[in-house]
């Protein structure tokens, strides 16, 4: 296709596995065992969360599907991870062979983990599964909930769309629903589709059925929205539903007109929903990745994580700096004016059944960009012509190309064709196999991440694929190195599957003959390289190698730092790795010899001739190394406490780059300077991680245009100069900010009373406008932020921010955590064994006061970081207590995430599924068969004022007796 708030995403499989701990109590439990297995139960479900082994599972599956016994195959679910290798691996099984048991604890796995996709892809706009493995989850889902109904409920993955929407941007409803699309990998796939159209459509056989073909844009959906011809809103596509506003961004892309424009303002709908794709072309792609390198930011990866990424910020001015472009390719509701009511005649339009590629001249004459490269097709073999030319031609788009879409042109036949629950019938993605290229492994290096765990890394000749230049890609664990076979210095294959992941898929082995002393075999090394403890696995059997020098390890603290800064945790936007790394490990780079170190400030460059095969000249060291420095944190617990003066001396290291100058005739004529990086010089030099270089201070001036400004003495009465408070007043004549820091003072000529006089100039460092925003921010979000965003910045392992926000509403506050038990945390549905215990592990060492997180937690409290939702605390009456509630269709005054957060604030659980346990069922509009299988087993069922009075008073029979119409601003 990690998270910040795709909480109802993950809190839907936690409640899905909540199904099973319900079986045994459901009267058709008999339905689903056969030749005596053991029910699935709750002990059953918490296995599976828990279950991490140290083994491949790909070498235990042969292409036969068998294995020797039950036991052989419960061990191979028991060691399948959510890695790419292992989910290309499940088109090998057969799901009719496996046993209700077995289905359901491989249901379980997948679901999780496909649905952790959908957050990573959706919300977040970083995947962390290619396309390839993400889609085999879901089909092999999609074959168990064939094979196996009982797991076919609306909460799974194959039947959501992907996105929740994210606390950023406002949570709106989409006029109609804003489907996906399903995909097919193969020629053979896309025929059964075809064929399968031709069929629930009764086609005569030689009749041509129009048909519509267009590349697919790897980008962002987008629904706008219009209402008499004026953009209302844009929304993201989020869960299909509801969407995130993001209509001021949506304003700063010149594609997207603001007006529709027609010859005839009968031409303009009345209302018109038009869906497309935000996207950045290859040119403004490689444009903003020079400019980011140039601001000394990370480069984007794709095209597709550029555009996301500019059109979720908060700030719509960045947004319209990014180049962003629009293309129509949908259309949602439409609703033509009626002429007749005004007394005229009634709407042509209206009148005009029209088809989709009919939408899309609409969509030209109104000024709404489209697809230049959409053919209309009446047969198969003109949709596999237009899939191999653009097979064959995919670098010739402007744009990143993720598939072909064939669909239904008549729209009366779309509507008979009708939808699956996430995806219409009558349309189809066909992908094409990832691009794969060939370079060399340069090394494999180690690195360790915020909890200690150790990951190779592959090290990568310089390639690029799929649009994105790669040079490092992870290898998850030294068994994945293992079983790729790959050795240090081979010729590997690399891709991007789905053109976001990148993978080393393996060796290239006729490329050893003759070579193989060159190669070398990776090692493990046996002590962490950031801080040399000796490395283990937590348990025996596990696959992760971590460090458990969870406190002084600068490494595990830099990732800490970062996770904390991070989108799903304070969201400090200008604390970056960059700066995270600058805080806690300066001397990250530091080179081992005096050789390569310049001391001189002024070389921050090398230049050499365009086009030269010659070495370049390279300056001389004559100096020694500058002594180590001491890191300005050395725990997160003094994060709230910085100060710009703290940072003042921190330097970073740097290499020089080698960098080619030439100038060539712009497009208006005139000679142009042009310059390029062309790789690093192996000299290094330092410089100021968060403060200016050096500045000269310019000469205040007066504001009288009257007086010869460049004479001190028309310029010397400042008093009431609104600006005074921005200047140093110990430099009247000259503008020294306030926190600035002088460096030295340098001789000037300055005229005064129109006579030349040597006066003493300052020089000054600050705090750039990064770090300035970057203190500020930290100041702010930390005393704002919720409760459940401070559980996430703790970096806890296992607990994300899903699982965190249902912690923060059953307890309220952090102290109340801390004296939670297990039992406490797993009665929370959504939290699983594995969390529940390492949260009470960590909260369990804090409370040692020699501990460093009884530090983190105490420092935090003084800088006034608790959580903004724990100075209330949980004082709410726990009126649900004990109380098992089901939520099932839509509310007014609810959403799903906070009815089921007013029900485990109040002590209660909010579940998934209706069984006998169940106290009540709170049904809203479209309920589904919950309320049906409430009323099947005599469960109470109330509406959503009558939900309000329980919530108040935690009594049924109260709601039955006080149904009345509350105010829906009242608190609950």
């Amino acid at each position: 296709m990690a998270a910040s708030n795709g909480d109802s995403m993950q809190h839907s499989i936690g409640a899905q596995l909540s199904l099973f701990d319900d079986l045994d109590s459901v009267n058709n439990v008999e339905n689903i065992q056969n030749n005596n297995e053991p029910s699935v139960n709750g002990k059953f479900a918490s296995t599976i969360q828990s279950t991490k082994q140290s083994h491949d599972v790909t070498s235990d599956l042969s292409e036969s599907n068998t294995f020797s016994s039950i036991a052989d195959f419960d061990n191979w679910i028991a060691k399948l991870e959510p890695s790419d290798s292992d989910a290309m691996q499940l088109a090998k099984l057969d799901p009719s062979l496996l046993t209700t048991e077995q289905g359901a604890r491989l249901w379980a796995k997948l679901a999780a983990w496909a649905q952790a996709d959908q957050i990573a892809y959706y919300v977040d706009d970083s995947p962390t599964s290619s396309d390839a493995a993400y889609d085999a989850r879901i089909r092999f889902l999609s074959a168990l909930e064939s094979t196996f109904p009982i797991l076919d409920t609306p909460q799974s993955p194959t039947h959501r769309v992907g996105g929740t929407f994210s606390n950023d941007f406002a949570p709106v409803r989409h006029p109609s629903r804003m489907m996906s699309l399903d995909d097919v990998f193969s020629i053979d796939e896309l025929k059964s589709w075809y064929n399968s159209i031709i069929r629930d459509l009764q086609w005569p056989e030689n009749k041509p059925l129009p048909m519509t073909c267009e590349v697919k844009i790897d980008g962002l959906a987008l629904n706008l929205i219009y209402r008499n011809g004026t953009l209302e809103q844009g929304l993201t596509r989020g869960d299909g539903v509801t969407g995130e506003d993001i209509s001021l961004n949506v304003r700063t892309i010149e594609e997207i007109p603001t007006q529709l424009h027609g010859e005839d303002p009968d031409d303009i709908p009345e209302f018109v929903e038009i869906r497309g794709e935000v996207f950045m072309k290859w040119a403004d792609f490689r444009k903003l990745n020079i400019e980011q390198e140039d601001l000394g930011k990370p480069a984007f990866a794709n095209p597709r994580n550029a555009a996301a990424g500019s059109l979720r910020q908060k700030d719509p001015r960045i947004t319209s700096t990014r180049r962003l472009s629009f293309i129509a390719h949908g259309l949602g509701n439409l609703k033509w004016k009626d002429l007749a009511q005004s007394g005229g005649e009634s709407n042509a339009h209206a009148q005009t059944s029209f088809n989709q590629s009919d939408a899309y001249e609409l969509y030209k004459k109104w000024g709404v960009p489209i697809s230049p490269y959409t053919r209309k097709v009446t047969s198969f073999e003109q949709i596999e012509d237009m899939i191999d030319y653009y097979g064959e031609h995919r670098n010739t788009i402007i744009h990143a190309l993720d598939g072909i879409v064939v669909k239904v042109d008549d729209r009366a036949l779309q509507k008979k064709l009708g939808a699956t629950s996430r995806a219409p019938r009558w349309a189809i993605a066909y992908k094409y196999p990832p691009e794969e290229v060939n370079t060399r492994l340069k090394d494999i290096v180690v690195q360790v991440g915020r909890t200690g765990r150790v990951t190779p890394v592959a090290v990568l000749e310089p390639v690029t694929v799929a649009g994105s230049t790669i040079s490092r890609t992870t290898l998850h664990n030294p068994y994945e190195v293992e079983h790729k076979g790959v050795l240090i210095g081979d010729t590997v294959v690399v891709r991007k599957a789905g053109d976001v992941i990148p993978e080393l898929v393996g060796p290239v082995l006729k490329y050893r003959n003759g070579r193989e002393n060159e190669l070398k075999k990776f090692v493990m090394p046996e002590y962490c390289p950031s801080c040399g403890t000796k490395l283990a696995p937590t348990k025996e059997g596990d696959k992760d190698i971590r460090c458990p020098n969870v406190e002084n390890c600068p490494a595990q603290l830099t990732e800490r730092i970062i996770n904390l800064a991070s989108r799903q945790a304070f969201d400090i936007e200008n604390l970056g790795e960059a700066s995270a790394l600058a805080l806690t490990n300066p001397e990250d780079s530091r080179p081992i010899t005096s050789k390569v170190y310049i001391e001189d400030k002024s070389i921050s460059k090398i230049v050499v001739e365009r086009g030269s095969s010659n070495p370049p000249i390279l300056p001389e060291s004559n100096c020694d190394l500058p002594a180590p420095q001491t890191p300005v944190l050395t725990s997160e617990a003094d994060i709230f406490n910085l100060s710009a003066n703290d940072l003042r001396n921190v330097k970073v290291w740097k290499e020089i780059p080698l960098v080619e100058e030439w100038e060539e005739v712009g497009k208006d004529g005139k000679l142009k300077k042009r310059s390029k990086k062309i790789g690093g010089s192996g000299l290094w030099r330092q410089v100021s991680a968060f403060w200016t270089r050096p500045l000269e201070a310019t000469r205040r001036k007066s504001n009288d245009d009257s007086k010869d400004s460049n004479d001190y003495s028309n310029s010397n009465d400042f008093s009431s100069d609104e600006s005074n408070e921005s200047f140093n007043p110990n430099y009247q004549m000259f503008e020294v900010p306030v926190d600035a820091y002088v460096t030295k003072l340098v001789e000037k000529k300055i005229r005064i009373n129109n006579i030349l006089k040597t006066v003493e100039a300052p020089e000054y460092t600050r705090p750039s406008e990064t770090t300035r925003a970057m203190l500020e921010e930290i100041a702010q979000k930390g005393k704002s932020a919720p409760l459940w965003r401070v559980l996430v910045a703790l970096s806890i392992r296992r607990l994300g921010p899903p699982t965190a926000r249902l912690i923060a509403a059953r307890f309220g506050s952090i102290e109340n955590i801390a004296n939670a038990t297990i039992e406490d945390l797993t009665q929370i549905d959504g939290v699983g064994p594995e969390i529940a215990q390492a949260v009470f592990d960590w909260f369990e060492k804090s409370k040692d006061s020699n501990d460093w997180r009884s530090e983190v937690l105490r420092k935090w409290k003084e800088a006034g970081v608790v959580g903004n939702d724990s100075a209330q605390s949980n004082n709410l009456e726990q009126t649900l207590s004990g109380k098992t509630v089901v939520v099932t269709g839509s509310l007014e005054d609810f959403t799903r995430d906070s009815a089921k957060e007013a029900i485990v604030s109040r002590g209660g659980k909010a579940a998934s599924s209706v069984s006998k346990k169940t106290y009540c069922v709170i049904v809203g509009a479209n309920a589904g068969s919950k309320e049906a299988k409430a009323e099947e087993l005599g469960i109470p069922m109330l509406n959503e004022n009558q939900f309000k009075i329980l919530l108040k008073t935690g009594s049924v029979e109260s709601a039955l007796k006080n149904d009345i119409t509350l105010d829906s601003q009242s608190e609950l």
